[in-house]
């Protein structure tokens, strides 16, 4: 039987699980585990505040706890990484958030890392973030384009402010790695590739791609028997 990653969007936005799952497809390959997105439908519809954190983690948490034996990996698909302490205290298997491992992506790929946030107010949780993983000093700069969770389906309006940030980043502060900082932007990560030239990483796909790994290293369960 194929292994199994499951990928969890922790607010209640359909529509970001399809982005998502879509931004997925290059890592389904013939010999990797089957990749499964779902929704929280629980949850908060975009978390966009400290108050969305806290009230996504139990939901992640449970259905975390829930799924373990059904699931060999998990992935929490938000940049705050809602529930993934505490959900690494309900099962032994790998459990990845997408900005843990977007962050160390981005550090492999390049030395100045730029983040594109969606709102000011998010700015200062992802700093802080970064700070507990002990990582802050290796992102240069984080730019808000300024739009809700649900806002940045509007293709039409968002490409051109996602290239703003981007050039932003770019020109002021020199970066040379762009790091999405919300699961919602995965569809505009090969546009800023190809207008930037430098590499953008999408963190879900950062943290699937790790998951992938992981399970093919026979890293199963985090705690090792002998």
């Amino acid at each position: 039987m194929s292994e199994k990653i499951l990928v969890i969007n922790p607010n209640s936005n359909e529509e970001v699980t399809r982005a998502t799952d879509e931004a997925l497809n290059p890592l389904r390959t013939a010999d990797a585990p089957y990749i499964e997105c779902v929704t929280i439908h629980e949850g908060p519809r975009g978390i966009e505040c400290q108050r969305d954190v806290d009230a996504a983690t139990p939901h992640v948490t449970r259905l975390i706890e829930r799924e373990k034996s059904d699931a060999d990996a998990f992935v929490i698909a938000c940049y705050s990484d809602p529930g993934l302490r505490s959900a690494r205290e309900v099962t032994n298997k790998p459990i990845f958030g997408i900005a843990e491992s977007g962050i160390s992506t981005a550090i492999m790929l390049g030395g100045q890392i730029g983040v594109i946030s969606i709102l000011a107010d998010a700015v200062e949780r992802h700093w802080v973030y970064a700070e507990s993983l002990g990582l802050k000093s290796r992102i240069i700069a984080d730019v808000p384009v300024n739009l809700t969770v649900a806002e940045l389906a509007n293709e039409n309006i968002v490409t051109a402010q996602m290239l703003d940030a981007g050039h932003s980043l770019c020109d002021r502060f020199k970066v040379n790695v762009i790091l999405l900082g919300c699961a919602g932007m995965a569809r505009y990560r090969r546009v800023l590739e190809v207008e930037l030239k430098i590499p953008v990483i999408d963190p879900t796909q950062a943290a699937v791609a790790a998951a992938i790994s992981t399970l093919r290293l026979g890293y199963r369960s985090l705690r090792i028997t002998t």
